[in-house]
């Protein structure tokens, strides 16, 4: 096994900054590659996003713990999204939900 070569961010997520977006909802942004985008959402139990979220460059997102729900549809912890460029949605939880989440910016962005 080799070590890490050059630099390298180890990072607690409890430990970056928690942005209200809406009520019960935070997103705690990630450094990530130039080109994309990376955060932590966590949101409690029974909380909806506050505004539909759309994606023209696309989404994906790592549902950690708890359930999302998107309309009818029930995804649990382990579940992997990806959402086409073009797409939107609004989540929401009954049980508390924690996702890890991506998505290309466009140069400049990001």
């Amino acid at each position: 096994m080799t070590g890490i070569g050059g630099d390298v961010q180890a990072l607690l997520a409890g430990d970056l900054p928690a942005v209200a977006v809406g009520p019960g909802c935070v997103r705690r942004d990630l450094p990530a590659a130039r080109g994309a985008r990376a955060w932590i959402v966590e949101m409690a139990p029974g909380s909806e996003w506050p505004h539909v979220d759309e994606h023209p460059t696309g989404e994906d997102v790592y549902v950690l713990e708890g359930e999302m729900i998107e309309g009818e549809r029930r995804f649990p912890a382990g579940t992997w999204l990806h959402f086409l460029p073009g797409s939107s949605h609004r989540p929401r939880t009954e049980t508390g939900l924690r996702l890890l989440g991506f998505n290309p910016v466009e140069w400049g962005d990001g």
